[in-house]
């Protein structure tokens, strides 16, 4: 059994992570069971100016700082369940000290299994507008949609003001229902919830649209690769 190291950034979305691997392994394995999992998260606070200023290296090494605790805690691969991090993780440089599991690719490869080929993305504005699940669906031939403007400006509100302060609304709700439902009459087959923490905001019976649940869908991909299903990542940053 392989020891699973979270490399958290935003916590409500990595305590979703945590706790699905937890049920998972025990629908795999029996009740109360699981395989070893860290979870180290440093607080995000710190890094939300070097976002705005695009400064990459400054959060790439803040991350890898992370993954170092991880590799002290004796993991054996890392899950970031944070889509947006993986901007700055497949930046340039030193390779990370543990291999990882890539958040965009297991959500693409999901899309290309169910038939997929147009699919919305819903994250912060800097995984909408930014290359990681643009070049992930490019390589399986998938077309990549985002919404307008200015729904990604209050996608980017809600992310940052509501869900990673663990605040749901019902208006909220409404609001991403009406833009999922924009992306469908753009004729989107599915959507990605692409921030880790909406979908503790939008659920499957609620979408306009199939979900792929970021979040939900890393931890079971963690878990397969804990239990000998899906063999042990071999990326350590840098450009897939």
């Amino acid at each position: 059994m392989k020891h699973i190291g979270i490399l958290a950034h935003s916590a409500e979305g990595s305590a979703l992570c945590y706790l699905t691997a937890c049920h998972e392994g025990a629908r795999r394995l029996g009740a109360h069971q699981h395989p070893e999992i860290t979870l180290s998260i440093l607080p995000m606070g710190e890094t939300l100016g070097p976002w705005e200023a695009g400064d990459l290296p400054f959060v790439r090494n803040f991350l890898s700082g992370t993954a170092s605790r991880l590799v002290g805690a004796k993991a054996d691969f890392f899950v970031c369940p944070d889509n947006t991090a993986h901007i700055a993780l497949e930046a340039d440089g030193p390779p990370l000290p543990l291999p990882g599991l890539h958040i965009a690719e297991v959500v693409a490869h999901r899309a290309a299994a169910s038939g997929w080929n147009r699919v919305g993305v819903l994250g912060t504005k800097w995984s909408m507008d930014g290359p990681v699940y643009r070049a992930a669906f490019a390589r399986r031939g998938i077309d990549y949609v985002i919404p307008e403007p200015d729904d990604r400006a209050l996608i980017q509100q809600v992310i940052f003001d509501e869900l990673c302060r663990g605040l749901f609304t019902d208006a909220s709700r409404a609001a991403f229902v009406r833009i999922i439902a924009d992306l469908k009459s753009q004729d989107c087959q599915a959507v990605v919830l692409g921030c880790t923490e909406i979908p503790l905001l939008i659920t499957s019976d609620v979408s306009p649209l199939p979900t792929l649940d970021s979040t939900r869908l890393l931890a079971t991909a963690a878990v397969e690769v804990a239990v000998g299903e899906r063999p042990i990542p071999t990326w350590r940053g840098g450009p897939v």
